[in-house]
This record gives structure tokens, sequence and C-alpha cells, in this order.
């Protein structure tokens, strides 16, 4: 039989329901689909492909998926650390964005996000920002998979005067949107304090016309909650609740203040947490309860939040992070293992995106979105696991080649959809412009 692509790796890593390791084992896909998972050998003698890729030392495994970014911040990247969530914002990123962020920041700023993640190992991420259809221009032209966010904030700003402005422009990016295969849509309401209860109705009500799902953060930090309890007398989850939103299509990033209460309520609706404790350490905003949600049967995702907030999308470090900080926070050394923290970062990403019957794990009829990760170095000898070495010593420079619906965005760490060059020089010209803008 003939078909477009075979891989042949030493490991290939399903992430499926059985979290199987196939040693010496090879992956079919034809037309973006993987048709088969089996010994080498068969492979060999049943499909003759159109393109064979032997990665002898590597591993194989579902591309990762970032379940909450704000790509485009990318060019913001350490222009403002070591401060509190607040302050950062108000004095340092609000400002620069209210005078840069426009169609060519986003559009430029998203592309180098973009390259940041597929060198990472990300196929797929979930993104919540400004001038949206910039940024679906880049995915696009990248040919990573991605959620795009359908913004909304009770505020003026560049992107839209008022409430109506940003529910029109939701409307129009659904329909911009739509056709596409490797591309969906979530509203995205920025947070409970600054969004009102009739923008967040009109927004949920965009979502259940469309069947969208809703991002949005929640709990980030313990001043909010405190001050939401100072000027309504409730916690946000509480008011989220009573408008209808706490459902099994809501992604609520951060989470780091949760009673029993609130766990078991996200447990019964079938909510999505979407943990970032990489942003979440470096802004002292919390910490997450990672195992007692998993306890709880929530489904938990990871993200790495905006490189203005952790300074890298590095999907590997993130779940390295989140391993070890979850065993300190429950204070066991075996919560959160290694495959826990995989499946957080693979087919779990996919289940809060709606997306895990296409992408998310290495199974016959899904899409082929995969990377490879060579552990043939030094720095991964010896070797017993390659799932523990794949979250506890393997870093983004190992990270080899990336596919998304079996095309090939990386080869040999060789970006393949983007030019490295004009990445560059994007990046030094708005280094330049943003530097002379903020009084740091």
């Amino acid at each position: 039989m003939t078909i477009d692509l075979l891989i042949l790796a030493r490991w290939i890593i399903t992430v499926d329901h059985d979290n199987k390791i196939l040693p010496l084992h090879a992956v079919a896909v034809d037309k973006g689909i993987i048709i088969n998972i089996l010994p080498h050998n068969d492979a060999l003698r049943q499909y003759q492909a159109t393109q064979i890729v032997e990665l002898p030392d590597h591993l194989v495994c579902p591309g990762l998926i970032n379940a909450h970014t704000h790509a485009a911040m990318a060019l913001l990247k350490g222009l403002a650390d070591d401060l509190p969530l607040m302050e950062w914002l108000q004095q340092h990123i609000w400002p620069i964005e209210a005078q840069l962020a426009r169609e060519a920041f986003v559009y430029q700023g998203t592309q180098l996000a973009i390259a940041e993640m597929i060198r990472s190992g990300t196929t797929c991420f979930n993104d919540m920002y400004f001038f949206t259809q910039a940024a679906y221009e880049a995915v696009h032209e990248s040919g990573i998979r991605a959620n795009l966010g359908l913004i909304l904030i009770d505020f003026p700003t560049a992107y839209a005067p008022d409430v109506a402005g940003y529910l029109q422009k939701a409307q129009e990016l659904i329909h911009i949107i739509e056709p596409d295969l490797l591309v969906t849509a979530s509203i995205a309401p920025h947070a409970p304090y600054t969004v009102s209860d009739e923008s967040l109705q009109a927004l949920h009500g965009i979502a259940k016309q469309y069947g969208l799902s809703t991002h949005m953060h929640i709990h980030e930090t313990a001043v909010e909650v405190q001050q939401a309890l100072e000027q309504s007398g409730v916690r946000p989850l509480t008011r989220l609740n009573e408008l209808g939103l706490i459902d099994e299509h809501l992604m609520a990033v951060h989470m780091t203040q949760l009673n029993d209460e609130e766990i078991a309520l996200l447990a019964e609706r079938h909510s999505h947490v979407i943990h970032c404790p990489e942003s979440n350490l470096k802004l002292a905003s919390g910490f997450c309860p990672v195992q007692r949600l998993l306890d709880a049967g929530i489904n938990v995702a990871l993200g790495t939040d905006s490189n203005a907030s952790n300074n890298d999308l590095d999907m590997l470090g993130e779940m390295h992070t989140a391993a070890l900080l979850a065993k300190m926070v429950a204070h066991d050394a075996s919560a959160v293992p290694a495959q826990q923290a995989l499946r957080m970062a693979t087919i779990n990403g996919a289940k809060a995106l709606g997306l895990q019957n296409k992408i998310g794990s290495l199974e016959i009829g899904k899409q082929a979105d995969m990377i490879a990760v060579d552990f043939g170095v030094l720095e991964a000898k010896p070797l017993y696991d390659p799932v523990s070495h794949l979250v506890y010593c393997t870093n983004r420079q190992q990270v080899t080649h990336s596919w998304v619906a079996g095309k090939a965005l990386m080869t040999k760490r060789q970006l393949l959809t983007l030019d490295e060059p004009t990445l560059h020089r994007n990046a030094e010209h708005w280094q330049d412009l943003i530097a002379k803008r903020d009084h740091t």
C-alpha cells in the first residue's frame, strides 16, 4: 500500500488510554491521518511510503498542546520582570499595549511565538489576545494548529471602543475562522474583574449560538478573590456559576485559589482547569491544587501563559515544573507522576479544547500531530523510562521534528514554514521601539 509518510522511531509514546510505550515501532500516515502504528519490520513490508523518516535514537509522541497563552506578547518578553501582577500589568504591560498593540504587533509577535513553540514541541496552542484576525493570519500561514480566543474586556482599547465593538468583532472572526480545518475559536472574556455580568451574558450568548468554549482567567490571585468578596459579597466562581458559565465548555485558567466546594462544583460540571505553573510562580500568584483537582476527576491541562509573564513558551519545561511543584504542594512525591504530566500537556489539553477525537494522542484515525525528541544525546544517557526522561531531563533543543496533520513544520530543527532571518529582524525592530516607550 502506498502512503504519504512512514516514521520509524526508537520509541512511540501513544498517550492513549493504556499509555503504551512501543519500542522500535513506526507511525504510518496518509492524507494527514494516522492509519497504523506497528513494528518497524511489519511497517516496511506493508507500506510503500512517499517519505520515510528514520529516527533510530528518537522518541515520537503527540505534539504538545499549550492550553493558555497570549502569543503576540512574545514581543514583551523580559520587559518588566520581578514585579507583582497588578503593578506589572498596570504600569508596564497595559501602557505599552495601549501605545503599540495593533495589527502589525500582533501578526509579527504571534509569528515569533509560533516559531518558539514549534521549536520546543508545541503543535497546538490556545490563545487570547487583541487583533485576533492578525493572529489568525500568522497561524494560518505557519501551519500550526490553534484555538483563538474572541476577547472581551470592559474598557476601550485600540481593538474595540466598547463592548458592542468586541461582540461585533467576535462574530466577524467566527466566520473568518470557521472554514479552517486547523483553527477553532472560543469566547475569551478576560477575567471576572474586567468583565461585567451584562458583557459576560452577551458573549456567552454568542458561545451558545456557535457552540464555542469559554477561555477565561479565574481565581488567579488571592487579591482578586478578596476584592470580589468586598465588592459583591461572593467569590468570582460563585458569580460565574450564577451566570451559567460553569459547565463542560469552561477552560478556567490559573485557579490558584480554590476551596473544597469550588472543586466539587468544577467536577460536577465537568469544567477544565488550565494550570500555568511557571507564570504563577514568577508573579507569585499562588499554587493551583493540581493533585486535588485530578483526584476529584477534573481535567487539568497545561499552559505557559505569555512570554511576558513566563519568559518562554516551552511546554517541556512547563511539564517539568508542573510535576515538581505538584509534589511540593501536595506534600507527596507521588503526586503528578511523569505520565500524568505528559497527559496534561497532550490529551488533557485536547479535551479542554474539545479536540480529543482529533489530536492529543497517537492513535489510528487521529490526525498526525507529532513531534520527535532526540534521546541519542549524552545528557539522555542512561535511559530506563522514556516518559520519565521526557518530563524530568529533556530540554527543548532535543526536539528535532514537528508535524501537524502530517505536514512537517520542522525537520532537524529547521523551520519549514517560517523565515528565521525575518523573525530576527522583526524582533529587533520591536525591541528598539518598545524599549523607548517603557519607563522601567
